[in-house]
């Protein structure tokens, strides 16, 4: 699997010599590239993985690319976009960004700029993406996670041992305190998927956690379920 570690980019362009010449030259950036080249086929890809940023011509068949990025802004996604145009005007500029675009590029355009500005907008994405930082240990309420030695407090006052995955999807729902993690981004982080099996795994988990740490595991006050979007840590 190629290296994700400097960004998930989907490309979405319908011209095949075009599409090719992106994907290896952001390839040869260091990101991992996913290709779609229909707006429908863009859609599916982003409800099944979790995506740094997306390129995206506009001239697309089917579905242009401006009802594309208005579907993703209307299911309240804020995955970056970086529209490619043939079209040059100011007004279609605007369009674009009235839409939801977060930036705008006409073609033909320069690699070197292009490469800039999806670095750039990867970048702004990850410092969003950088939530509250936890330590090695956490306490909420009588219990307490212990990340570096893999163990917790549970409600009962019993330590337990906790596994790998355990820990880390603990961590990352406690470094989101307060807000949806989607579970796409879960899989991608916790068990490392570039294409996602049934999110039932993380439901496990999550029962898992209600019986570790809630009084009331059937009327949780720490670990939410959001049908249809991903889970939360709440306090």
């Amino acid at each position: 699997m190629k290296s994700a570690e400097k960004g998930t980019i989907l490309l979405v362009e319908d011209e095949e010599n075009l599409h090719e010449a992106l994907k290896l030259n952001l390839e040869l950036e260091g990101y991992s590239v996913t290709s779609s080249y229909d707006g429908a086929e863009a859609l599916k890809a982003i409800s099944n993985e979790y995506f740094d940023l997306i390129i995206l011509d506009i001239m697309l068949p089917e579905m242009d690319g401006l009802a594309v990025t208005e579907s993703i802004r209307i299911s309240n996604n804020e995955i970056p976009i970086l529209i490619l145009s043939a079209k040059n005007s100011s007004a279609d500029r605007v369009t674009g960004l009235k839409k939801g675009a977060d930036d705008y590029l006409t073609k033909p355009f320069n690699l070197e700029e292009l490469l800039l500005r999806v670095q750039k907008l990867i970048d702004k994405n990850k410092r969003l993406q950088d939530k509250e930082y936890v330590g090695e240990q956490y306490q909420f309420g009588s219990c307490m996670i212990d990340f570096k030695a893999q163990e917790a407090v549970i409600i009962t006052g019993e330590r337990i041992q906790l596994s790998k995955k355990e820990s880390m999807l603990l961590k990352l729902l406690i470094e989101n305190k307060n807000e949806v993690v989607p579970r796409e981004k879960i899989l991608q982080t916790v068990w490392g998927y570039q294409v996602y099996p049934t999110t039932r795994t993380i439901d496990n988990f999550i029962l898992n956690f209600r019986k570790y740490f809630e009084t009331d595991s059937r009327n949780p006050r720490y670990f939410h379920s959001v049908r249809g979007v991903g889970y939360k840590y709440a306090e």
